[in-house]
């Protein structure tokens, strides 16, 4: 089941959030039109991943998990002859996803206005650091910038350490599955009105979104969040991570049944008779007793001992682990989230399925520079009449 077979996407994006938002439309059956400068092409072929020799061949990693499956065409936008062939293209295209300062494509012709007049049906997505109307609207923002400027890098971390980026670049990530949304909605009303539109879609209220309930919190209560380390955003006593015998053990203690089994799991029973322990209030009053006496008794297991048995019992728990350890659980690659290629590269995909189909893979690896310029030109052509 591919839902966005048959759209063509122009994709004049660059670095992370517009390739991936692009990217996951690619894997949903859209056919994606990469427009790159011929001289360099996307910034990130050349930065991003442990690879030094593929950065050199303009194929790093970072460039690769959002390149996959597309075409590659060289356009100089500053030449009539480029300019006349991106206008082209969107008259034939479905989707256009950019994420340029509203400057840069108002000096190319390309500002909202100018597209919508190029193919009322297209839709626009336009990804910017802060969103536009506002006096930021033309300030370059990345990922970390985001964090920092959102408050979310503020939250993050222990006290004494002060702020702390996350260790990837989910803002980034973020704002493409946000845009990626929006352009399926808009597709959805272009159905009911025949017409395209413009989507204006702001890093900094991604971000602010991922912290919705922080927020939430905040203006209801005018209490500012502070750095709470790993204990659980829950604020529940029964959460938190605990060293073990061996290894860290995650706790999502938040529910009365699951306490309860977390009691007899720990064979703790008389702590659901205890006062201090009998009710969340109680335990709330009395956080400290309770963690000290959860850290006393997961280091007699391992953690990876606890995580069977506890989510055995149906106590939400698991084992911390690094990533290539993530990766290499059964349930992860049953799952099929990361998609491997002939040539041992590989890419991840999209965390959801449709029915009983198999998970959403490009239709090949990331090309080249300009590798399917020839090819997208003379379809153009060919549309055309030309």
């Amino acid at each position: 089941m591919l839902p966005l077979a048959g759209l063509r996407v122009v994709d004049f994006t660059h670095v992370l959030a517009g390739p991936a938002c692009s990217y996951y439309l690619g894997l949903m059956g859209a056919e994606i039109v990469k427009v790159e400068s011929p001289t360099t092409g996307d910034a990130m072929r050349h930065r991003g991943g442990t690879d030094r020799d593929a950065q050199k061949r303009g194929m790093s990693t970072a460039y690769m998990t959002q390149g996959a499956g597309k075409k590659s065409l060289t356009l100089d936008l500053q030449t009539p002859d480029g300019a006349g062939a991106m206008k082209s293209l969107l008259e034939q295209a479905d989707i256009f996803v950019e994420n340029h300062l509203p400057q840069t494509m108002k000096s190319l012709g390309l500002e909202p206005n100018k597209v919508s007049a190029i193919n009322p049906r297209l839709i626009h997505c336009s990804l910017t650091g802060y969103g536009r109307g506002g006096p930021l609207e033309n300030t370059p923002a990345y990922d970390v910038n985001i964090q920092a400027i959102s408050g979310l890098m503020s939250v993050t971390g222990f006290a004494e350490t002060g702020p702390i980026r996350t260790g990837a670049p989910i803002v980034d990530y973020g704002v493409a599955l946000s845009a990626s949304f929006a352009i399926t909605a808009a597709l959805y009303d272009r159905e009911q009105t025949k017409r395209g539109c413009f989507i204006d879609v702001s890093m900094l209220e991604t971000a602010h979104l991922l912290m919705s309930s922080t927020i939430t919190d905040y203006v209801s209560t005018g209490n500012a969040p502070k750095r709470r380390g790993n204990a659980a955003n829950s604020r529940s006593p029964g959460a938190g991570n605990f060293p073990c015998k061996e290894g860290v053990l995650s706790l999502g203690v938040n529910e009365e049944s699951q306490f309860k089994r977390l009691a007899r799991v720990l064979d703790k029973d008389h702590w659901l008779t205890d006062s201090r322990y009998v009710n969340r209030a109680a335990r709330m009053d009395n956080t400290d007793s309770l963690q000290s006496s959860l850290a006393e008794v997961l280091l007699t297991k391992t953690a990876t001992e606890w995580e069977e048995v506890m989510q055995a019992n149906g106590v939400p728990a698991a084992k911390l682990r690094s990533l290539p350890e993530s990766l290499k659980m059964q349930h992860v690659t049953d799952r099929g989230f990361v998609h491997h290629f002939p040539d041992g590269s590989a890419v991840p995909t999209l965390p959801f399925r449709f029915n009983d189909d198999p998970p959403f893979t490009p239709s090949g690896s990331a090309p080249s520079l300009g590798q399917d310029s020839a090819e997208v030109l003379n379809t153009m052509n060919d549309s055309s009449g030309s």
